[in-house]
């Protein structure tokens, strides 16, 4: 699966890993994130992240 930066802060989404913390489970593509998951960095937006 294809990981994202974020193109703020450039924090690195891995669906490998997930963000559990912020309720998405490790597996989880980044398409099927819900729309208002925000960066657990620095708050930005999905529309914010590309992919690497």
């Amino acid at each position: 699966m294809q990981k994202y930066k974020c193109l703020l802060c450039g924090w690195i989404y891995d669906p490998a890993v997930g963000d559990p913390d912020n309720g998405v489970e490790p597996g989880t593509a980044f398409e099927d994130i819900p729309d208002d998951w925000v960066c657990p960095e620095c708050g930005a937006g999905k529309e914010d992240f590309e992919s690497i």
